[in-house]
C-alpha cells in the first residue's frame, strides 16, 4: 500500500534521541507509523509521513519530540475539506507557518 504524502521535507517534526527513555509512547500514538524502536530508543523512519498532529510530542514524557502541530499537512487537509477547496493552511506567502 502506498504511504500518504503531502509535501516532502516540510514537516516541523524534531526528535532528540539523547532524551528518549524508550517508553515507546510515540509509536503507540502516531497514526502514520513515523517511528520504530531501535536499540531501546525511538527512531524516525518516515519523517515525511508525519501529519503534524502533535500526538507524539504531547505524549513524550521526556520532551524528546517537538512538532508545530496545526501548521502542516493535517491542518491544510482539514481546511481544504471544510472550505471544499484544495488543501491550504491559510497562510500567505510571507508567513512561515507552512
Amino acid at each position: 500500500m502506498n504511504r500518504l504524502r503531502y509535501l516532502p521535507d516540510v514537516v516541523t517534526l524534531e526528535y532528540d534521541a539523547a532524551k528518549c527513555n524508550g517508553c515507546s509512547m510515540c509509536l503507540m500514538v502516531c497514526p502514520h507509523a513515523v517511528y520504530v524502536m531501535e536499540n531501546k530508543r525511538a527512531k524516525i523512519i518516515d519523517r515525511d509521513a508525519c501529519m503534524e498532529c502533535g500526538a507524539c510530542a504531547k505524549n513524550c514524557p521526556e520532551k524528546a519530540i517537538t512538532v508545530r502541530a496545526g501548521v502542516g499537512c493535517a491542518t491544510a487537509i482539514i481546511i481544504g475539506k471544510l472550505r471544499n477547496t484544495e488543501p491550504s493552511c491559510g497562510c500567505d506567502e510571507k508567513s512561515s507557518c507552512c
